[in-house]
């Protein structure tokens, strides 16, 4: 018989915390294979399983995750709740060997009996990390130092400011993140243009640093936002200059730009109807009036879906606020109307 030891645990991981992550890697550290299976529940969280479960396999490459979608619901001590429970794990295992089940929770010992494993609790008492599931969905932003930046960014809404120079963006981008006690994100591109331009005009792999610079730094601010991350421009603003400057667009660039097309949750489009601010490295009250329609009409290219801001700041800043308060980070916009 093998002497092999594969190693078992499993939760719903809503959201996966550095409590899961010590089990997992207290796992990964006793066995020489670890399986951990992540059941579905829409009823306690909105992020969808695969969601979820890439969080495992990208923290973890080295372990198997098996994805629960019918798994039980019912939670308790009952035995009829314990053999519902055993009966989806064996059926889910499809005869695979377990020799550890690793847990923190009172199932271990019935889950274990089942699978003729070893009960192998970790830190029960949650006094290495002094955190649950539930007390970061309450409190997503004040308990973020227990979730990894991986599993964090996905928790933040990110919303996007489009829209040609001299239409509001910044301003707006800044006001909302007052607003609501969060950050924003600034335009890097204005930052790079000002250290880097030469006759005001940007090479093609300049404009690609600007796209991943910006990325980055995004990334970075969404580990300091509560809730939401409002950010000014992206690299389809960033594409849209460089075909309006060279006529071409660096591959890199139009692969950022088409990553950037599913990167925000809600994209606003800031209108042209606002005076125009003729600045020395501004190309004029035309220009922005012919970019702006370029931008539009490449979102439409891209099927994304966007909402158009016109007016004051006050009008557009409310107007962005019904949107967010009829807004749900992934539930679908059928379930919103």
């Amino acid at each position: 018989m093998s002497d092999k030891k594969i190693g078992l645990t499993l939760g719903k991981y809503a959201p996966f915390h550095r409590g899961h992550q010590h089990v997992v890697d207290t796992a990964l550290m006793e066995m020489d294979e670890v399986i951990v299976i992540i059941y579905d529940c829409p009823e306690t969280i909105d992020v969808p399983l695969t969601v979820r479960a890439e969080w495992i396999r990208r923290l973890y490459p080295e372990v198997r995750v098996l994805e629960g979608w019918d798994g039980p619901t019912e939670i308790g001590d009952t035995p009829e709740i314990k053999r519902s429970q055993e009966q989806y794990v064996l059926g889910l295992l499809q005869g695979q060997r377990i020799t550890h089940f690793y847990s923190s929770e009172f199932y271990g010992e019935h889950m274990s009996e089942a699978l003729h494993a070893v009960n192998r609790l970790v830190d029960p008492e949650r006094t290495q990390f002094p955190i649950s599931g539930t007390r970061v969905r309450e409190m997503p932003y004040e308990e973020r130092t227990f979730v990894h930046p991986v599993v964090y960014r996905d928790l933040i809404a990110k919303v996007v400011f489009l829209g040609a120079p001299s239409t509001g963006k910044t301003t707006l981008a800044a006001h909302m993140a007052e607003r609501h006690a969060t950050v924003w994100m600034p335009e890097y591109g204005r930052e790079y243009w000002e250290l880097h331009q030469s006759d005001r005009r940007l090479t093609q792999e300049q404009l690609v640093d600007i796209a991943e610079g910006h990325r980055e730094r995004e990334d970075a601010l969404a580990l300091q936002a509560r809730r939401y991350l409002f950010v000014d421009t992206n690299a389809i603003s960033t594409y849209m200059f460089s075909l309006d400057y060279h006529e071409a667009a660096h591959p890199r660039l139009a692969a950022l730009a088409d990553e950037a097309s599913k990167r925000y949750d809600l994209v606003f489009l800031c209108e042209d109807d606002i005076p125009y601010d003729d600045t020395w490295d501004r190309s004029g009250a035309v220009h922005r009036g012919k970019f702006h329609k370029q931008i539009k009409a490449d979102l439409l290219m891209r099927r994304i879906q966007f909402i158009p801001l016109r007016g004051s700041l006050t009008e557009r800043a409310d107007r962005v606020d019904e949107v967010l308060r009829q807004f749900v980070k992934y539930r679908s916009l059928g379930e919103r109307l």
